[in-house]
């Protein structure tokens, strides 16, 4: 059986958005590039989310260690990118609504201890150079494992729930898990060894959230610095704007 998931601490954000980005400018790919061994399904898109992209966007190393990720799993088996790069008014949207959502259950909580709750599985908005929403740098994927079918693997919770069963080693604290917990346990660990395995670091509170390049990363790999600051793909306009400039020096 794979290795156990490590019980992480969740991040000291203060700490983390205070870590250095020294940028080394690497380009946003799509992911649909992947002719095999990727797979992609840009769910808020699918959802309908205001200003959602009809695409998994990525910076080019990420991309390369998703394949490698991908490659290293038992045969029938794929990654499935869920979401990866992130505008600014997708994240400000998922946060708002799950600030709401909480805010509505609890109403007596304080706005401090509901902004905590939010964070645990939605990133404070921020497009400032030195502190960037992690998505909003193209090193966060949000990955799960399909079949040979293209069926999702039981993760034992939903993309994006946000409940407790949602943490990562989650299952792997109960004392006697079910045949049905065990499954779970199981396609949890295949998905973190795969991962971690080419190079990522996960968001404990997140079996889905896997980062490479950014701040996040660097938090949990015990690097004194990220190579990803926020950045945005490139717009065709943009790319011909620069050609033009070219041919014009």
């Amino acid at each position: 059986m794979n290795k156990t998931i490590p019980l992480l601490n969740d991040p000291d954000w203060r700490r983390v958005s205070a870590l250095p980005i020294h940028e080394n400018n690497e380009a946003l790919v799509p992911a649909s590039l992947a002719s095999s061994g990727l797979h992609c399904y840009p769910a808020y898109y699918k959802l309908g989310i205001p200003n959602a992209v009809p695409e998994c966007h990525m910076r080019r190393g990420v991309y390369q260690r998703l394949l490698t990720a991908s490659r290293s799993l038992p045969a029938g088996l794929t990654l499935l990118v869920l979401d990866s790069w992130r505008p600014y008014s997708v994240q400000q949207y998922l946060y708002d609504t799950l600030y709401n959502a909480i805010e509505n259950h609890w109403p007596d909580k304080p706005a401090t201890e509901l902004e905590q709750l939010t964070r645990e599985f939605v990133s404070l908005p921020s497009t400032d150079p030195s502190a960037p929403s992690p998505h909003l740098t193209g090193g966060s994927v949000d990955v799960t494992l399909v079949d040979e079918h293209g069926l999702m693997l039981d993760m034992g919770t939903q993309f994006d729930e946000a409940t407790s069963w949602s943490h990562t080693a989650a299952f792997e604290q109960l004392d006697t898990p079910t045949a049905h917990e065990q499954k779970v346990i199981a396609n949890r660990r295949l998905l973190y060894q795969a991962m971690t395995g080419a190079g990522f670091t996960n968001l404990p509170s997140e079996w889905w959230h896997y980062d490479f390049g950014n701040q996040l990363w660097a938090w949990y790999s015990g690097q004194p610095q990220a190579c990803y600051g926020p950045t945005h793909p490139e717009s065709l306009e943009s790319r011909w704007r620069k050609e033009i400039d070219r041919r014009h020096q």
